[in-house]
């Protein structure tokens, strides 16, 4: 594949992680504090509820672009690599398991951390652990 492709490929990863983790920061820092003063709180929920959906896509395209990535560099079997995949994978089974339990607040703090985390260690696997 041409460079330009995995350019594409790597854009692709930064704009899926870039909906996640700022989503997940804008509805923190605005939506929240605003929505939850509501008497009404179905407009919080639908909004919370979209965006789950779309973290869903979001996790979705991560995968696909990281495991290209991964096959590209040879990451595999990169002790980062696979502690990254395994803290993606408990995210995706809490941003479920939070769609199914919207009340349960200590998921989103979970996720939004462990999303933290995830991020760190992708730019210490972009930059070749240094």
């Amino acid at each position: 594949m041409s460079s330009d492709l995995w350019l594409g490929v790597r854009w692709l990863h930064l704009i899926a992680m870039a909906f996640f983790v700022g989503g997940q920061l804008f509805l923190v820092a605005a939506v929240l504090p605003v929505e939850r003063r509501a008497p009404d709180r179905e407009r919080l929920r639908a909004v919370a509820r979209r965006f789950g959906y779309g973290t869903l896509v979001a996790i979705a395209v991560l995968l696909a672009t990281g495991a290209a990535m991964a096959d590209r560099y040879g990451l595999w079997s990169d002790g980062t690599l696979q502690l990254k995949l395994a803290l993606v994978a408990s995210v995706a089974l809490l941003v479920v398991w939070h769609m199914r339990r919207p009340t349960m607040h200590l998921l989103e703090a979970a996720v939004f951390v462990l999303s933290l985390v995830i991020v760190w260690l992708g730019l210490s696997l972009a930059h070749g652990g240094a």
